[in-house]
C-alpha cells in the first residue's frame, strides 16, 4: 500500500504564492517520477509539473517561468512553488508517484486526494 500526503493548498490572490508539498510513503521500492497534475470541473485532469528521479524536468507551457518543481529523493517529498498566481490556476491539485514496489517489477502510478488552491480576490 502506498500513501501520499498532500499539503500546501488554499486560497491566495491574483499575483500571489503558494506552495504545494506531497510525500509518499509504503510499499515503494523505487520512484521513479513525482509529479503534480491539475483538475477544474468539466475538464480533463491535466499536467502541471513532473520530476524524473534523474532529474528530468517537464512543465506545461501555462506555468513555464512561474512555477518551479522540486524533488527530495531520499525523503520521497515533490514540492511545487506556484509564484504570480493567476485565477487560470484555480483548481484541484493532485500529486502523482510513478514507481515499483520490487527490483525489476512492473511500475505503478498513483494519485493523492488532491488539494484545493483557489486564486481569486
Amino acid at each position: 500500500q502506498v500513501q501520499l500526503v498532500e499539503s500546501g493548498g488554499g486560497l491566495v490572490q491574483p499575483g500571489g504564492s503558494l506552495r504545494l508539498s506531497c510525500v509518499a510513503s509504503g510499499s515503494i521500492f523505487r520512484i521513479f517520477a513525482m509529479g503534480w497534475y491539475r483538475q477544474v470541473p468539466g475538464k480533463q485532469r491535466e499536467l502541471v509539473a513532473a520530476s524524473t528521479t534523474g532529474g528530468t524536468t517537464t512543465y506545461a507551457e501555462s506555468v513555464k517561468g512561474r512555477f518551479t518543481i522540486s524533488r527530495d529523493n531520499a525523503k520521497n517529498t515533490v514540492s511545487l512553488q506556484m509564484n504570480s498566481l493567476k485565477p487560470e490556476d484555480t483548481a484541484v491539485y493532485y500529486c502523482n508517484v510513478l514507481y515499483t514496489i520490487a527490483l525489476g517489477g512492473s511500475k505503478y502510478d498513483y494519485w493523492g486526494q488532491g488539494t484545493q488552491v483557489t486564486v481569486s480576490s
